[in-house]
C-alpha cells in the first residue's frame, strides 16, 4: 500500500495529505464507492452535511473493519444549520448518520456573507463543538481571506484549514500564502478543475514525457506544492490510479509548467456572493 504523507494542523492533529472526495456521489452509491476507495489505500474521507451521502460514507467504513483511528473523516456544517444555536445539534446528527462518536474534521462550509447570520457567530459555535470534544480540528471552507482576517480579529480559536477551490487554472497563491501565514493548512477541492485539466497540452506533454496520466500529473502538482487534495473519480480504475502518484516527483520546470496556468479563473461560485440555502 502506499505511504500517503501527512501534514500537522496548528492544532496538532495529522490529516493525511490524499484523500478521498464525495461530491456528487449519490447517497445509493456512497456505501459502495467509499468502499472501493477504502480498499485502493485511502484513509481520508471527505464528506458533507449538504451532499446527502454521510450514512454510506460511515456504512462503508463500519463494514471495512477499520477503527475509528484509522481512517480521517470530514464532514461540513450544512448552509441551514448557521444559527449559533443549530450548529452542535447538526454535528451531533452527522455523527449519528456517520456512526461514529468523534469526527476528526469539521468545517463551516461556506461563509455565505449575504445572509442575516453572521459567520463570525457561527464560528464561535464551532469553538464550542470543538472544546467539547466532538471535533478533533476545527476549519472553514471557502473562506476568502477578509472573511479569515474577520475570525482571527474577533475569534479565539485558528481554523486549523481552509479548504478551497484550488487547480492549475487557479492556483489562489495569494489566499494559500494568507492560510500560510497563519499556519492554517490548504485544502484543494476541484483539484483536477471537474476535469478540465486532464486535456490541457501543458500537462498532457508532461504525462507522456513521464509515463504518466494527466490526472496524476496534475495531483502530483498539488502534493508538491503542499495542498491537502482528495479527488473525486468515476470508477474504480480511476480511483487506482488517482492513488498511485507517490513514487514519482516532478521537476522543477514541470511544476513551473503546470503553475504558468493559472488564469485566476473560478469554476465553481464566488464565496462573496454564494448564498445558497437549502430548504
Amino acid at each position: 500500500m502506499a505511504s500517503v504523507p501527512h501534514i500537522t494542523l496548528n492544532n496538532g492533529v495529522e490529516i493525511p495529505q490524499f484523500g478521498f472526495g464525495t461530491w456528487q456521489i449519490p447517497p445509493e452509491d456512497a456505501q459502495a464507492r467509499v468502499a472501493e476507495a477504502l480498499e485502493v489505500g485511502y484513509r481520508h474521507i471527505d464528506t458533507a452535511q449538504m451532499y446527502g451521502n454521510e450514512e454510506g460514507v460511515g456504512a462503508a467504513i463500519a463494514a471495512a473493519g477499520l477503527a475509528p483511528e484509522d481512517v480521517f473523516v470530514t464532514s461540513k456544517l450544512n448552509n441551514n444549520n448557521h444559527a449559533p444555536e443549530r450548529v452542535g445539534a447538526s454535528l451531533d446528527e452527522s455523527l449519528q448518520r456517520l456512526g461514529l462518536e468523534r469526527l476528526d474534521l469539521f468545517l463551516i462550509h461556506w461563509p455565505l456573507p449575504t445572509i442575516d447570520i453572521d459567520y463570525v457567530d457561527t464560528w464561535k459555535a464551532m469553538e464550542e463543538v470543538y472544546r467539547s470534544g466532538k471535533t478533533r480540528a476545527i476549519g472553514v471552507s471557502n473562506f476568502n481571506a477578509h472573511h479569515l482576517r474577520r475570525l482571527l480579529d474577533e475569534t479565539e480559536v485558528v481554523p486549523a484549514v481552509n479548504q478551497i477551490e484550488v487547480h492549475p487554472f487557479f492556483a489562489q497563491d495569494d489566499l494559500r500564502a494568507v492560510n500560510a501565514e497563519h499556519g492554517i493548512a490548504t485544502e484543494a477541492w476541484s483539484p483536477l478543475a471537474q476535469g478540465q485539466i486532464l486535456s490541457n497540452p501543458a500537462v498532457t506533454q508532461i504525462a507522456e514525457a513521464i509515463g504518466r496520466a494527466p490526472s496524476q500529473v496534475a495531483l502530483r502538482w498539488h502534493l508538491q506544492r503542499g495542498d491537502i487534495v482528495f479527488p473525486k473519480a468515476s470508477s474504480i480504475e480511476r480511483v487506482r490510479q488517482n492513488f498511485d502518484v507517490f513514487d514519482f516527483e516532478l521537476s522543477d520546470a514541470d511544476m513551473g509548467s503546470i503553475s504558468a496556468l493559472d488564469e485566476g479563473r473560478r469554476i465553481g461560485p464566488d464565496p462573496d456572493t454564494f448564498d445558497y440555502i437549502p430548504a
